[in-house]
C-alpha cells in the first residue's frame, strides 16, 4: 500500500505538482489520483519512474504496511 502522505510530501519537496508527476508517468491526473489514494495500484515501471523523478532513496514508500 502506498504511503500517500509521504508521497505527496515528496512531490511538494521536489517543487512538483501531482499533475506534473502524472504527466511524467503518462497518466491522466485522475488516474494518478486513483493510484495515490490506493484505489488502483502503481505498476512497477511507474514506481521506478517516480523514484527517479523524486530522487527517492528506494521504493519503500510504495510498500507501507500501515497507512492511515
Amino acid at each position: 500500500m502506498t504511503d500517500r502522505y509521504e508521497l505527496e510530501k515528496q512531490i511538494r519537496l521536489n517543487g512538483l505538482t501531482k499533475k506534473q508527476v502524472a504527466e511524467e508517468l503518462g497518466l491522466s491526473e485522475q488516474g494518478f489520483l486513483l493510484k495515490l489514494s490506493n484505489k488502483s495500484e502503481f505498476k512497477a515501471s511507474e514506481i521506478d519512474k517516480i523514484v527517479k523523478i523524486l530522487h527517492l532513496p528506494d521504493n519503500s514508500i510504495f510498500f507501507a504496511k500501515d497507512v492511515n
